[in-house]
């Protein structure tokens, strides 16, 4: 997420951890590197000139909370005004009547049909029910794309292949809308707003009445988010934004710091290509993962979503007691499989955020998790559930039945052994409670 952007905020925080005295040129420094860091964002000069004359008004003249360092003090004070930057706080939803109309609207590329397919399925997570209406009667494979996009999803789809004629395609089927909680209409985009496609938007608007008109922007346009934001604004009065393609973008603070400026607020964010790559956004646990500091909620959300809350509890058990097996070892790595990429999940634990970790290692360990996946499938069931079984001989032939070199089987092997002998050392649950007690705060 934002990767040059995050790594450079949390550059300067490390710098700062390295310090015990906070004094005026430390101070100058720390808030040098942090205009550097907002400037590689695209921010606005504006608004990183006020920002930082915040953060030093504060450093200088605010007292720390009771039970916080300087420097602490100074840490927090860099969060709040980020939060304050990006969004302060969240732009919900509101999910009002039956159905709830949402129209998506933007440019040619800033990725509006793959948003209504994955606010569609962030929809149907939360158990409502949703469908999806093609009216883009521009793009020749509109049509094709979102409808393939419902099908991977499995949600309804409604769109008329041959139709120029986007009024023709949601009065077609507006006798159906009621079925569900939730339509999302796909709009047409162009390479400008110029007067076709507001009419276009204006008509539909009348037509529909949605409760929600999200623009979608594409992360990369940076500052110019301010302009479009506006723009579409003035024609058709949006509700809010859906900021899209921040994997890695450098210039993405810029579109949420100029989407924040206009008043616009930022409802949604896309984190990647992948379906699930989707989240509402929150101003503080982004940043929070911004600078290091982990996300527990999202973190515990997406472990919820990918394993059953009584198989994470009955395998709670069997780790803690260290009598697990290779199919309970199986279930962690396609449960850590579901939570997406490692480097996702590394973001928000609290505190290995802010560790440097090098991506190339990342990347490691992410072949790693799938390469042992295909070895303990290719175990006999005994096998699993007793690995002390597993000979010189049964290595050569699973290694040989996934396809796998021998190393990478002693390799599992020895990860699961250290892994029982370090839970062992645990003991109990309570021990473990004590462990961590105070660790982390959510």
């Amino acid at each position: 997420m934002l990767d040059s952007f995050g790594e450079a905020l949390k550059d300067s925080l490390r710098k700062l951890l390295k310090i015990s005295l906070i004094d005026k040129k430390v101070l100058d420094s720390f808030l040098s590197d942090i205009r550097l860091a907002l400037l590689s964002g695209d921010v606005d000069i504006e608004l990183v000139n006020s920002i930082i004359s915040k953060i030093r008004s504060r450093a200088e003249n605010e007292k720390p909370k009771p039970g916080l360092t300087q420097r602490e003090h100074l840490i927090n004070v860099v969060y709040e005004e980020l939060v304050a930057l990006l969004g302060a706080e969240r732009g919900k939803i509101e999910l009002s009547g039956k159905p709830t109309k949402i129209l998506l609207a933007g440019l040619f590329g800033s990725g509006k049909t793959t948003s209504a397919a994955k606010l569609a399925k962030l929809f149907k997570k939360q158990g409502l029910k949703v469908c999806l209406v093609q009216t883009d009667t521009w793009r020749p494979a509109a049509y094709e794309q979102l409808k393939q996009l419902a099908e991977k999803i499995s949600v309804p789809f409604y769109g008329i292949k041959e139709s120029k004629d986007p009024l023709e395609i949601v009065r077609k089927f507006s006798q159906d809308y009621n079925r569900f909680n939730v339509v999302i209409f796909d709009t047409a985009g162009r390479h400008a707003l110029d007067k076709d496609l507001i009419a276009e938007l204006k008509a539909l608007d009348a037509e529909l009445k949605p409760q929600e008109k999200l623009l979608v922007l594409s992360a990369d346009i940076g500052q110019a988010a301010k302009a479009q934001a506006a723009a579409f604004q003035s024609a058709i009065g949006i509700t809010g934004v859906i900021v899209t393609k921040l994997d890695g973008s450098a210039k993405g603070g810029g579109a949420l710091s100029a989407c924040s400026a206009t008043n616009a607020k930022v409802k949604f964010i896309g984190l990647g290509e992948h379906i699930d790559d989707f989240e509402a956004y929150e101003p503080k646990q982004f940043v929070s993962r911004l600078l290091g500091l982990g996300d527990l909620q999202t973190l515990l959300e997406k472990a919820q979503a990918a394993i059953k809350k009584e198989e994470a509890e009955a395998l709670a058990k069997k780790m803690l007691k260290a009598e697990f097996t290779f199919d309970d070892l199986l279930k962690q790595i396609e449960a850590m499989q579901k939570m997406g990429p490692l480097k996702q999940i590394l973001s928000l634990m609290p505190g290995l955020g802010m560790a440097k970790i090098p991506s190339e290692l990342l990347q490691t360990q992410e072949s790693k998790i799938k390469s042992w996946r295909v070895i303990i499938q290719s175990m006999t069931k005994e096998e699993r559930n007793n690995p002390e079984i597993i000979d010189a001989k049964r290595i050569t032939r699973i290694a040989k039945g996934s396809g796998k070199p021998e190393s990478e089987v002693r390799e599992l092997l020895k990860y699961y052994a250290q892994m029982r002998k370090l839970l062992k050392s645990v003991g109990s649950e309570k021990q473990l409670a004590k462990l961590f007690k105070g660790k982390f705060v959510g």
